[in-house]
């Protein structure tokens, strides 16, 4: 765990490569088919990427037009389901708003289980433009009201949403669920030393990694090429690891292994987008229905600083409908939490606290009335 938080390979925001998925756990959430609603695999096409995403449509089992949403997960490439830490969040939650009359798309990201493209080439802005093509797709549905589709973005996927949100004219709502609101690097920053602290790491090592990530990000923010970028991460770490020879690197990583992880972590598409990315730039545009929940304990997208920033800027922006709520124990998956560290995600039973499912459908009712 330790090289983990160290080179901050793998607790980005979704978390889903940290955690051992071996043994199936008990998750009593989860429901068992037959389901009481209708539930049909679908398959739609992003037309600028040339590719087809394929999921899963849920409708509720009566006659009518329905409200309808569709579910972003965080990031990495994740199935319909969001499917980690031995959790299926996405199915719970499809389950839950279609048992309440909500219709719910929710699909495999691009490259990943039935869906095509390149998902290691993408960036969240990429990401937007196959979500814009899922609305394409619930518009062709005579089951669902046009003028009624929101959107539900779990963490980037709530960095997704908003991006969506003010480029297409079709979107009524949106949904933040720990959503970011401040720049990636600061995202990245906070939540490497707070789970750092959690995971019992020494005062001086988060501070060794603090200043090397540091560091990291400010190369990879002034950078415009790829390839540039490895260059000038290569050297200034080789720089960095030779004028402080006490740098603890994880495991028992040479030099050259260390630097080829960072390299091969942080020179990529998707992670050049985050880094510099700073969600309050779309979040002042976006004036449709807001509602932003985080955990008190999330320690990934913090709701202190997260929550603050979207407040700010969806005030900038003259929003009027917005709703931010921080809710007491949740970590970033909003289950129950003792301490909020990763290390729980899979440990816990609940998927989802039932609070959150109520505040979610609460609100949604509201906007689709």
């Amino acid at each position: 765990m330790k090289k983990v938080i160290q080179v901050l390979v793998a607790i980005l925001i979704s978390s889903s490569s940290i955690l051992a998925q071996d043994i199936k756990p008990h998750r009593p959430q989860e429901p068992q088919k037959p389901y009481p609603y209708y539930s049909e695999d679908v398959r739609f096409k992003n037309q600028q990427a040339e590719i087809h995403l394929a999921g899963t449509l849920t409708l509720p089992k009566k006659e009518g037009v329905f409200p309808a949403v569709i579910l972003i997960t965080g990031s990495g490439p994740q199935n319909r389901n969001e499917e980690l830490a031995g959790h299926k969040p996405f199915l719970v939650l499809s389950d839950y708003l279609t048992k309440n009359g909500i219709a719910v798309l929710r699909y495999d990201d691009r490259g990943t289980a039935m869906s095509e493209g390149n998902f290691n080439s993408a960036t969240s802005a990429d990401l937007a433009g196959d979500v814009e093509s899922a609305v394409a797709y619930l518009k062709t549905r005579k089951e669902i009201d046009p003028k009624k589709i929101g959107l539900i973005g779990h963490s980037e996927g709530g960095l997704i949403a908003p991006l969506v949100a003010v480029q297409s004219k079709d979107i009524a709502f949106i949904v933040m669920l720990g959503g970011p609101g401040i720049p990636g690097d600061k995202i990245l920053q906070i939540q490497q030393r707070l789970i750092a602290e959690v995971s019992g790491v020494s005062k001086a090592e988060i501070k060794g990694t603090e200043r090397i990530n540091k560091k990291i990000f400010d190369i990879v923010k002034k950078s415009s090429d790829i390839e540039q970028l490895k260059i000038d991460l290569k050297s200034n770490l080789q720089k960095f690891l030779n004028e402080n020879p006490d740098f603890k690197k994880p495991g028992n990583m040479t030099a050259d292994e260390f630097i080829h992880l960072q390299i091969e972590t942080y020179a990529t598409p998707w992670m050049q987008y985050f880094i510099r990315y700073n969600p309050v730039n779309t979040l002042k545009k976006v004036r449709i229905p807001v509602l932003a929940l985080n955990g008190e304990k999330d320690l990934q997208i913090t709701p202190k600083e997260n929550l603050n920033a979207i407040k700010k800027a969806l005030r900038k922006a003259g929003n009027r409908n917005m709703t931010i709520m921080e809710l007491p124990d949740l970590n970033h998956l909003f289950q129950e939490s003792d301490t909020g560290a990763p290390q729980e995600y899979q440990k816990i039973e609940q998927t989802y606290a039932p609070t959150v499912l109520k505040e979610v459908l609460h609100w949604l009712k509201i906007q689709v009335k």
